[in-house]
């Protein structure tokens, strides 16, 4: 049984004047299906404006389908008396941690959440420290969230969203306002989360880079599923992505362009650990 099922959903932005008539309607989202399995660790990429991180905000029950539905674990979005349940099963995380961070220290801020459920004191001390080393900021807690750095802020939040215990955690652009250095932190963590402690991952960005450890990716474009896949079949797609005005990886690029010039790589080559490798082949079987 899948924990999240998003079923022909299409959202409509409806602009209005200051007279409150309807000026104009944006579908953002048009007529989307996908299922996510429990323990999975799912990609959505697109450009700006491709419906990605407005189908996320679907997920936590920020936005309600114009048409169609969404199922988080067995609870119908639309359904208020399941709301709070909702919300305490999927949780979110955001492109800026500033917006997320509320405590003055960074384990007051990881327990406030649990505090907010009305989870025993003892317990709550139990998943701040748990969520904390989860994403490996235990030796921060008392430090103040001002003194650390984007990558570190980010990882605070994802462990406020860990200490509710949730059994999904969307990404929308949790490295947008990163540097390389802490994109990395942010992306180990979450990979972490989902291979140890088997929570179910979606992750809305557009570097390449970060979805290439996904199960699967979802390429949106205009509000629909344009491509979906595992990564290395996604990749091996280069040019179609380029139609829809996405990079590949570097290393996916490099083996690709390598390609073209007749050298015999296979497709969808991710990393460099795979480049080297398949190079080392074509060298042995020229000797």
């Amino acid at each position: 049984m899948g924990i999240i099922h998003i079923n022909k959903v299409t959202y409509e932005y409806i602009r209005r004047d200051e007279e409150n008539n309807v000026e104009g309607i944006t579908t953002a989202v048009d007529g989307v299906s996908l299922a996510v399995e429990p323990g999975e660790f799912i990609a959505i990429l697109g450009h700006n404006g491709s419906g990605k991180s407005t189908l996320a905000k679907h997920i936590n029950a920020i936005l309600y389908p114009s048409e169609g539905s969404v199922v988080v674990d067995g609870m119908d979005t639309k359904d208020e008396d399941a709301l709070l349940k909702i919300r305490q099963t999927a949780g979110m995380v955001f492109q800026n941690p500033d917006n997320q961070i509320i405590g003055q220290i960074v384990e007051e801020d990881v327990g406030f959440g649990p505090e907010n459920m009305g989870v025993p004191t003892k317990e709550i001390w139990e998943r701040v420290e748990e969520s904390l080393k989860a994403v490996g900021m235990y030796e921060y807690r008392s430090y103040s969230p001002n003194k650390l750095s984007g990558g570190q802020k980010q990882r605070v939040s994802i462990a406020s969203v860990i200490a509710m215990h949730p059994k999904c955690i969307i990404l929308d652009e949790p490295t947008a306002m990163l540097d390389p250095m802490g994109r990395r932190e942010v992306i180990r963590a979450v990979r972490a989360l989902n291979d140890v402690e088997k929570i179910t991952m979606i992750l809305i960005t557009h570097y390449m880079e970060e979805v290439i450890y996904a199960d699967r990716v979802f390429v949106m474009d205009k509000g629909k599923v344009a491509m979906s896949g595992t990564p290395k079949e996604i990749f091996s797609r280069v040019s179609e992505l380029r139609e829809l005005r996405l990079d590949v990886p570097q290393v996916t690029e490099l083996a690709y362009e390598l390609k073209r010039a007749g050298v015999p790589l296979p497709d969808g080559i991710l990393t460099r650990e795979e480049l080297t490798e398949a190079l080392k082949k074509i060298r042995m079987m020229g000797q």
